[in-house]
Formats: structure tokens, C-alpha cells, sequence
């Protein structure tokens, strides 16, 4: 396909769905009005209940809505050269007030299973994520709440993690978990948020339109517009060492990430390596 061809097919999908989100939300909204009026009238629990849900569920809507609008139109504008092409999570970052934000799915044991992220700075604090096994997509996903944390705290915090961090130059973060019924799937981190971010409810309203709509629902698109990494050359790379040094493929891929760690890489980087046969990292091999 001609990234002409490209554009214009990823732009109008995100028209559609931005459409039909909209719908959905008027829908969800008119619903609200209903249960308010029945509230009202009867003083039911009930009813008032089921009308803050319809209006959570409209908000939802809404900010997907307005996520895929961001993306389309940045999309349409896009000239073609693959390093610049839009990222989805860059319309994430700025609805938050910021410019890296970083989208985690994790398993039932809290590793990394995709990821995604709005720039260079997003991906290198989920780098040193995935990297020490600490962090604040880690612990949102773990205690099913929002994390946040500025300055020293930082630090202090995350004894591995939080140093580093902060050597990228990020003095704040603010993550809230992707939580779907009675599980959670992951987290929404963002770096260095306008003011008030964390405690004004709208991380929130967005993490939960990215789970519901955008990754879970009818128009539901876990790749993110092809901007989602499943980190299968770090796979490939601790599957290759595995055979190499004769280990668990969980102890080559704790090679790998101790190595990153060690050179200040990435996993990815020091994966191309290993898979290029420039880094040996099994003895005798």
C-alpha cells in the first residue's frame, strides 16, 4: 500500500469511528436525561444511579471521540516519511496537557505485553519500566488505583526506577490503571502533566475511554493504528539466548534487561544486537 493510499484509509477509519463514538455518546447522554427525569420524579437510588453511569459512559465516548479526531487529522496532514508518522498516543498526551504519555497492557503477572507511547521520552521511562520490574504503571495496574508522583518523591519511591527517571529530565507522573469490570489490563502514564492532572479526575475519564472504547470496545483497536509494540525482537532475541546458554527463556530475557540496564540501551537495541550476533551474552557462545 502507497502511504498516500495509507493516509487516507487510517484518516477515515478514525473519522468513522470518531463518528460513531459521538453517537454513542449522544445516546448514553439521552439515556442520563431519562434517568434524571425518573429520579426526580420518584426519588429512586435507582435511577440515579443508573443515570451517573450513562453519564460515565457518555464522558467515555466523548473523549474517544476526541482522540480519534486528533489522530485523523494529524493523520490526513501526515507527508509521508515513516519517522514522522502520527502516533495515536501524541493525541493522548496532549488531551492530558502533556507531550509523553505511555500506554501499558500487562498480563495476569504484570509484565509488559504491548506498549505504546507519544515520544522518545514516553518510551524510554517504559523501557526502564519493563527493564527494573518498578514503577507507577506497575503499581496502578497492581493496586487498581492511580498513582502519582512529583520531585523527590520520585525517588524515593521507586529506589531503582526513580533515578533514573528523573536523569531523563521528568520531575512529575501521573498514571491511572485500565481498569476493565474486576480486572485490570494495564496503565496510562503520563510525564511531566499540566497542574492538577492527577487530581482532577480527567486522567481518569481517559484511561477509561482507552479501555472501554478504544481497546475493548465495538470499534476496538488494541494495536492503536499499528503504534503498539508487542516487543517481539526482545522475545526473539531471549529465545535465541535461551537456546545459547541452555536457560529459561525468563532468565535469558533477565540477561537482556540487566544488560540495557548496564548500557544504558534499550532492550530493543541490545536485542538487534544479540540477534545480529555483535553481543554475546551467553558464555561459550
Amino acid at each position: 500500500m502507497v502511504w498516500g493510499s495509507r493516509r487516507d484509509v487510517q484518516a477515515e477509519l478514525a473519522r468513522r469511528r470518531a463518528v460513531r463514538a459521538r453517537q454513542r455518546a449522544e445516546h448514553a447522554a439521552a439515556c442520563a436525561e431519562q434517568q434524571e427525569i425518573l429520579a426526580a420524579s420518584v426519588s429512586g437510588q435507582l435511577h440515579t444511579d443508573l443515570a451517573n453511569a450513562y453519564r460515565r459512559t457518555a464522558e467515555c465516548h466523548l473523549s474517544s471521540a476526541r482522540l480519534q479526531e486528533s489522530y485523523a487529522e494529524r493523520m490526513a496532514a501526515w507527508g509521508g516519511e515513516e519517522l514522522s508518522r502520527p502516533r495515536f498516543m501524541t493525541g493522548v498526551a496532549e488531551a492530558c496537557g502533556t507531550s509523553s504519555a505511555a500506554l501499558t497492557l500487562m498480563g495476569a503477572d504484570h509484565g509488559q505485553l504491548s506498549v505504546a507511547s507519544s515520544d522518545e521520552t514516553s518510551r524510554a521511562a517504559q523501557d526502564l519500566e519493563f527493564v527494573l520490574g518498578e514503577g507507577p504503571a506497575h503499581d496502578a495496574s497492581v493496586s487498581h488505583r492511580p498513582v502519582s508522583a512529583a520531585g523527590q518523591v520520585i525517588e524515593r519511591r521507586w529506589p531503582a526506577y526513580g533515578p533514573a527517571l528523573t536523569a531523563l529530565g521528568i520531575r512529575a507522573v501521573a498514571t491511572a490503571p485500565l481498569q476493565a469490570d474486576d480486572h485490570c489490563i494495564g496503565a496510562l502514564a503520563v510525564f511531566d502533566p499540566g497542574s492538577g492532572l492527577a487530581h482532577s479526575g480527567a486522567l481518569t475519564v481517559i484511561a477509561d475511554a482507552l479501555t472501554r472504547i478504544v481497546l475493548l470496545g465495538p470499534d476496538a483497536d488494541p494495536e492503536l493504528y499499528d503504534g503498539a509494540d508487542h516487543r517481539d525482537r526482545v522475545q526473539q532475541a531471549a529465545g535465541m539466548l535461551s537456546v545459547q546458554a541452555g536457560c529459561p527463556v525468563q532468565d535469558a530475557l533477565a540477561m537482556i534487561k540487566a544488560r540495557a540496564y548496564a548500557d544504558g540501551q534499550s532492550p530493543d537495541a541490545i536485542a538487534r544486537q544479540v540477534l545480529g550476533g555483535t553481543l554475546k551474552l551467553a558464555q561459550g557462545s
